[in-house]
């Protein structure tokens, strides 16, 4: 794995040991940060079952403001930390070594928390419980998490269809690139809600139009 762009620009990552955690591909990440490049300067990413921290890192080295790791396997961990001290980031990130629904909720409850302008969440493949738990959180008793635009990116396998609609997040867009796809989510209008459908630019599968 590597650093696709930025500062870090082909540097070199730590994969964790084991099989236990599949970090996100370089190919993927850079499909991901093609479309985010605007939004990445000055923003605060977080970045849900980090892993390795690869995606977070990325976000780093394209200059996002903060970012906040969650992850909690020792060995995703283990290589979370060589990453970080590899690539000589000492400020500007925090590393929560816990489960995400609790890390969720204790962001949320903390007294000065950030807003979040992007999140990533690449839950294991199979554990689809994770996402729909996460997504309904993010969309809604926790929504206060996100700034006003922000936008949620879930990593699932190609097959797995995601709902378009978790609480005030709805889908925007997916991308589908080999086994995995990407969809994206924006809080819906309170008007849309309210109509039951949203006035939110709505794409289907491609590459063609950013966020």
């Amino acid at each position: 794995m590597r650093i696709i762009s930025g500062t870090f620009r082909s540097r070199t990552l730590e994969a964790p040991a084991g099989f236990a955690t599949r970090p996100t591909s370089d190919r993927l990440r850079e499909t991901v940060f093609n479309v985010l490049a605007p939004r990445i300067p000055d923003a605060a990413f977080l970045d849900l079952y980090a892993g390795s921290g690869a995606v977070g890192l990325e976000a780093v080295s394209r200059g996002a403001a903060h970012v906040v790791f969650v992850e909690r396997a020792p060995a995703a961990l283990k290589a979370l930390h060589s990453n970080l001290a590899k690539l000589g980031i000492r400020e500007g990130f925090r590393v929560d070594p816990n489960k995400v629904g609790p890390a969720l909720r204790r962001l949320e409850k903390g007294a000065s928390h950030s807003r979040f302008d992007i999140v990533f969440l690449d839950p294991p493949y199979e554990d689809v419980e994770e996402y729909a738990s996460t997504l309904g959180q993010l969309g809604g008793g926790l929504a206060g998490l996100l700034a006003a635009g922000a936008l949620v990116i879930a990593e699932h396998r190609r097959k797995q269809r995601l709902e378009d609609r978790y609480g005030s997040l709805e889908r925007t867009r997916l991308l589908e690139q080999g086994d995995a796809g990407l969809s994206f989510y924006r809080q819906a209008a309170v008007e849309s809600l309210l109509a039951g459908k949203s006035d939110d630019f709505r794409e289907g599968e491609g590459y063609s139009v950013g966020p």
